[in-house]
Formats: C-alpha cells, structure tokens, sequence
C-alpha cells in the first residue's frame, strides 16, 4: 500500500520557509515605511543599499573581499543560533548562549595573548569554557529546579565583567582593548588554507567559515539521527517519562546546555581568532552576537540548515547599513530594520499556526479530511 503524499503546503519545512520569507519582506517593508518618514528623498536608494551590502561596489575584487568580511561575522552568528535552537530542540531556551560566547571569547584570547598558545588550544580552550558555563546552568536546572532563562541570565552579567577583568592583563597599554593577535600571537591565528585567496585575498576568511557549516550539519545529524538526539528530545519532552524510560533525565539536561555552551563557545574562537575584531575591556553591554542568535534560530525555523541560510541575511542587511548615505540617515538604520525583522521572527510559529488552519478550513470546504 502506497504512502499517501503530503501536500506540499503542509511540509513543515516548507511552512518554515515560507512564513520566514513572510517575516523577511514585512520587515523591509516595515522598514521602507522607517525610510520615508525619516527622509523620503533618499528612502528607496537606502533600501537597497542595505540589502545589496557589498554589492553596492562596482568592482568585481571589491565585491569578493567584503562578501569575505560578511561571511566572517556569519560565522560566529551560526553558532550562537545553533547553540539556542539545540537547546531548544530539547525543551530549554538558553538565553546565556551570549555568556557563553562571552567566556569562549575570554579563554582563547587569553590563551593566545597571555599564554601564547597555538591557534588548536585556544579554540578548545574556548569550547570547554562556553561547555562549562552551559553546563552550570544545566546543573541547576537539574539539581535544583532553577530555570535556566534565570540561571542564565545572571551569568552573562558574571561571564562579561570576569572576562573584562581577565583580559585586561592582555591589553594595550594606551586603549581599552587588546592586543592584535597579529603583532603579539600569529601561531593563534586560525589558518586559511587558501580560502582568503578565493575572496581576494581577505585575510581573516579562515577555515571557521566552512566549520560553522559543518557544525550545523552535525548538529542537524545528531538531533535526527541518533539515538542520544532522540534521548535528549524525549527528556526536553518529559523529564518524568524520560526518567520512566529508563533515561538518565539529569545528565540529559546537563549534557544538552553543555553542548549548547560549547557551540556559542566555539562562536567567539571563530572570530576572534581570525584577528577580525578585538575585545573592548571597557564594555558594559554583553555582545549581542549571542541574542542575534535567538532571531536566527527562529528565521532559520529552528532548523540547523535553516540557520545557515537566516545568519547569512540577518548578518549581510546588517553590514549592508555601512553603505546608507550617513548624511541622510543614522548609521544605525540597519540594527532599527535588523530589529524589525528580529521582532518579527517571534511570529514564525504564528505564521505556520495560521496556515495550517488555513488548509484545514480549505480542506473542510472540499469536504477533505485535512488534520
């Protein structure tokens, strides 16, 4: 007996798509609106400006090389978004993904500025400190009933002024932030492999750009298809059916923010071991790389794949309001059109809600058996 196809409008991933599609034009258009009561004469340019970024160049060699520096911030932002949706997949939303990121970025800078560590043991160095911060929370989420949106929240206050205290040992003497890894540690540098020489020559495309890729496809792998992604859903699910199953539920938990903490870990040692950025000791505001994350997991339909695709525009109509005529508008406009639709992304699963009774309603009509 045949399996009965489902229609195509009612694939969840195409319904993902589409209402991220939807959240993405309202937003530009949102923001269009912004433009005109602002400053009507330039609003049209501007909003194009903003969503063709590096395309604005008219050279070929310029065009390559800061489609080079997008891809660089994309990076760490798939991670971030790859860090919350694992979380969320398995019933927890970690909110101090931006904490982790925060330690991630503390321990591989100290590591290589202070101890002058090779580019391998920084990047670890910043996996396992986003790993233990996650897994703190996890901890008292589990021994102690304490919801990780709490628990998490506070350590990123934690996590961003004991990383500025850190890195102060390691920072310029006339300037807030640190030294360059060029100047004072290049062997922490993570390597190229020739990639910089594809977006001419950029230096700071490193091989963190292909491994945010594949990060996402092993998240992918080992939330679908293995038996440990299936026992951490069944415990976000359920702890007391977990438990009943025969399923470690603690560990679970544990185990789920402490891989949701290596990833935005893993995030800060993506950038800032190309050399791309420096770490402000000053800053009083926690990056808010780890909370552009949330928008991207959700654009991205809290799909790993999906989240490839979200962090590339949320980063690309980001840089692109670098290129808006400042003496017309704030060279802010672009976070305001990045908040519209960021905003937006929290009506995803509304937009799936609402076609799907929709189709049903269209189904009943036809006098279908639609669910």
């Amino acid at each position: 007996m045949k399996k009965e196809k489902t229609p195509l409008l009612r694939n969840g991933a195409v319904q993902s798509l589409l209402a991220s599609l939807l959240c993405i034009l309202i937003g530009l258009l949102l923001g269009y609106i912004a433009l005109l009561l602002i400053n009507p004469a330039g609003a049209g340019e501007a909003i194009l400006t903003i969503v063709k970024n590096f395309m604005t160049y008219s050279r070929t060699t310029a065009q390559l090389k800061y489609l080079g520096s997008t891809l660089v911030k994309t990076a760490p932002l798939l991670m971030c978004s790859l860090s919350i949706l694992f979380a969320y997949k398995v019933g927890l939303f970690n909110i101090g993904a931006a904490g982790q990121y925060v330690v991630g970025a503390g321990a591989c800078l100290y590591c290589a500025l202070g101890l002058h560590l090779p580019w391998y043991l920084c990047f670890v160095a910043a996996v396992l400190a986003g790993a233990l911060l996650g897994a703190v929370s996890g901890m008292l989420k589990a021994y102690c009933n304490v919801n990780e949106v709490i628990s998490c929240i506070m350590l990123n206050w934690i996590s961003l002024y004991s990383v500025n205290t850190l890195l102060t040992k390691v920072k310029e003497e006339t300037s807030p932030y640190t030294y360059t890894l060029s100047s004072t540690s290049p062997e922490a540098i993570l390597p190229s492999l020739g990639l910089g020489g594809l977006f001419s020559k950029n230096q700071y495309v490193t091989i963190a750009v292909p491994l945010s890729v594949i990060a996402a496809v092993l998240v992918w792998v080992l939330l679908e298809k293995t038996k440990l992604g299936y026992e951490l859903k069944a415990t976000g699910c359920n702890k007391f059916a977990a438990k009943y199953c025969g399923m470690r539920e603690k560990k679970n938990l544990i185990l789920t923010m402490a891989i949701a903490g290596a990833l935005a870990g893993m995030g800060a040692a993506m950038l800032f071991l190309t050399g791309f950025e420096q770490w402000q000791c000053t800053q009083s505001a926690v990056p808010a790389m780890g909370f552009n994350g949330i928008a991207a997991a959700f654009l991205g339909g809290l799909s790993p794949i999906g989240a490839i695709f979200s962090s590339y525009f949320i980063q690309h109509i980001t840089n692109g309001g670098a290129y808006v005529d400042k003496t017309m508008y704030s060279a802010q406009i672009s976070d305001f059109i990045s908040a519209l639709i960021i905003y937006l992304c929290g009506f995803v699963l509304f937009f799936k809600v609402a076609l799907n009774r929709w189709l049903n309603r269209r189904d009943e009509k036809k006098g279908g058996g639609g669910k």
